[in-house]
């Protein structure tokens, strides 16, 4: 089987609890990574903390999130391990390709994610149209900038 795209590593994993405070603690305070940025969506029922290890292509995003409101959906705290995101060098033509393959795609397509790549989400579960899913995983596709492509290519 060609596929028309390569994944090319690990971009970010995203962890979610009631309290970014308490995730701060062991992520930044004892483990000593680095906050680099904020991303706040109503829509996407978050509030986080962007931390990163590494530098440069080798870099990976360790995501601190906390819901805006925990009684409303997407409940970002109820999977504390949230999602895992990897660098794609062909958005489009992965989403294309692994949607004919029967994968599910979670709603809302391709767009700009929190560290503003343009994403898009695998589904965690299955359904009779689409029988390939991250079987529990919700998983994150990133476009990967051409440095990151060319070093990790």
């Amino acid at each position: 089987m060609t596929r028309p795209f390569k994944v090319l590593g690990i971009q970010q994993i995203a962890i979610g609890g009631l309290s970014k405070d308490r995730l701060r603690r062991l992520w930044v305070d004892m483990l000593g990574l680095e906050v680099t940025g904020n991303f706040v969506s109503e829509r996407e029922n978050v509030d986080e903390d962007i931390c990163a290890i590494g530098q440069g292509a080798h870099k990976v995003e360790v995501d601190l999130m906390q819901p805006i409101d925990p009684e409303k959906k997407p409940a970002v705290h109820a999977t504390p391990l949230n999602h895992v995101g990897l660098w794609v060098d062909d958005l489009p033509k992965a989403v294309e390709w692994l949607s004919k393959q029967g994968v599910r795609v979670a709603p809302g397509g391709i767009r700009k994610g929190a560290a503003g790549y343009d994403i898009c989400f695998l589904h965690p579960k299955a359904s009779d149209e689409f029988p390939i899913a991250g079987e529990g995983v919700l998983i994150e596709l990133v476009q990967a900038p051409p440095e990151v492509i060319a070093a990790l290519s």
